[in-house]
């Protein structure tokens, strides 16, 4: 016991126990009581168990090595060598924790009376306004929950997570307050958008465009569409998909205390709420022309006039305003090497969705669930958003209608889509044999 460093046992000590802790981490699938129908979809669970399995196994590797060198080479090593290399596993085993305690969130509420369901529904919705025309390979599977709060965020596919390894799958947060009308369509499918112009390399090929414009035309507003080009592309793809769904429930996000609708952005990628409206009306114009844009964008100049604002701030927004058709224009028929060439405009299936169509959709299926069960479910919420934006149906119906359809996506998608084929997940690692593993040999993930 004379060749061990004064603090052999302590250190050694501490390092089983960080194997005890982390064998008491288990797969979801193990100890989460949802129903099958509030299931994350099958390849997304997938993904994630193995994302975490990976994790865990690489750390438990290492804290083998570690008691291993400890009882070999390490034994006589000075105590601060022996801690210096504990503490990066100490720190390791926290990034194991983060990444859990992140995908928890996601995976807990499904287990919520109703909730649950309504969310494996929501999963279906996202993955559908994920899917556009020219669609690239590899599309990451997408998940929902939700959160306090009014705004809605992704933490992106592919992302680096806590640890540095990227995002298995992209992840959408949504505020529970928008639970459930057609307008939570609106949040969801701009976090999607976020995702697909990931995928398609949108934002720097726009930005490149913009700030080429403000190049020639110092004055033309160029420069603030490019800092805000991030979310206006997402705008422009949740309108893409559901048309006026999408700005009604934008205006409904932003409808805040005045002050907050003309305060300057800064550096702040989110457009002004007031100017954020009108471009989103303007890009529906554009793609779905009809007056109801116009008497939209009204409204909403009638709820916040202008008058009362400094006036040199009332000119700077008015002078953007100005020129909103003209970012429009610029926007949908830019091409880039990620679109194939082609232009913005031909993205989403607008010909399919314009107003007039959308309405006469909704008088076909006479609200009959087991229709509206079997549309794509983007065009479910632009046709229940354009019905509703046109006074045929009440907030109650639109909530009633929207989740009997979120249910039976839910339960159809748990009962016809079997488990796919993945590789088995690697062999769970284990510490040295000399060393007594408690737990570990418990669990087979």
């Amino acid at each position: 016991m004379a060749d061990r460093s004064a603090g052999f046992d302590l250190i050694e000590g501490e390092a089983h126990s960080l194997l005890v802790r982390l064998d008491t981490i288990r797969p979801f699938v193990m100890h989460e009581t949802m129903v099958l129908a509030a299931a994350l979809p099958p390849a997304a669970q997938w993904q994630i168990e193995r994302f975490l399995h990976l994790g865990r196994n690489d750390l438990r590797r290492r804290l083998g090595e570690f008691i291993e060198w400890l009882h070999a080479e390490g034994r006589t090593a000075p105590p601060a060598e022996q801690q210096k290399r504990f503490v990066m596993l100490r720190l390791q085993f926290n990034v194991v924790l983060a990444q859990f305690d992140l995908f928890t969130e996601v995976v807990t509420q499904r287990s919520e009376h109703s909730t649950g369901v309504w969310l494996a529904g929501l999963d279906i919705l996202a993955q559908d306004a994920l899917s556009v025309r020219a669609r690239p390979p590899g599309d990451p599977h997408m998940v929902v929950y939700l959160a306090r709060g009014a705004g809605a965020a992704i933490r992106r596919a592919k992302t680096r997570l806590p640890g540095g390894q990227p995002n298995p799958v992209g992840i959408i947060r949504l505020p529970r307050e928008r639970m459930i009308g057609s307008g939570l369509a609106s949040s969801l499918i701009h976090e999607v958008g976020h995702q697909g112009a990931a995928l398609y390399d949108l934002v720097p090929s726009l930005k490149a465009e913009l700030d080429r414009w403000a190049a020639r035309e110092p004055d033309g507003h160029w420069d603030t569409w490019s800092l805000w080009i991030s979310e206006i592309v997402a705008d422009l793809w949740s309108v893409g998909m559901v048309g006026i769904t999408s700005t009604v429930g934008l205006l409904a996000v932003v409808s805040l205390p005045r002050y907050f609708v003309f305060r300057p952005t800064g550096t702040d990628p989110h457009p002004m709420p007031y100017l954020r409206v009108l471009i989103s009306a303007a890009i529906g114009q554009a793609l779905y022309p009809h007056p109801q844009w116009a008497r939209l964008a009204a409204t909403w100049r009638s709820m916040y006039p202008l008058r009362g604002l400094p006036a040199e701030h009332r000119d700077w927004i008015a002078g953007c305003e100005e020129r909103i058709g003209d970012l429009v224009r610029v926007l949908l028929r830019h091409r880039s090497r990620g679109t194939g060439g082609r232009e913005l405009r031909t993205f989403w299936p607008t010909a399919q969705r314009q107003p007039e169509q959308l309405l006469r959709l909704h008088a076909a299926w006479r609200q009959d669930l087991a229709v509206m069960a079997r549309q794509p479910p983007s065009l479910v919420f632009a046709v229940v958003g354009q019905a509703k934006a046109a006074g045929l149906i009440t907030p109650h119906a639109e909530s009633d209608q929207l989740s009997a359809v979120l249910t039976a996506w839910a339960v159809r998608s748990s009962l016809r889509r079997p488990f796919p084929h993945h590789p088995p997940l690697p062999p769970r690692s284990l510490p040295g044999p000399r060393h007594h593993d408690p737990i570990g040999a418990r669990h087979a993930l």
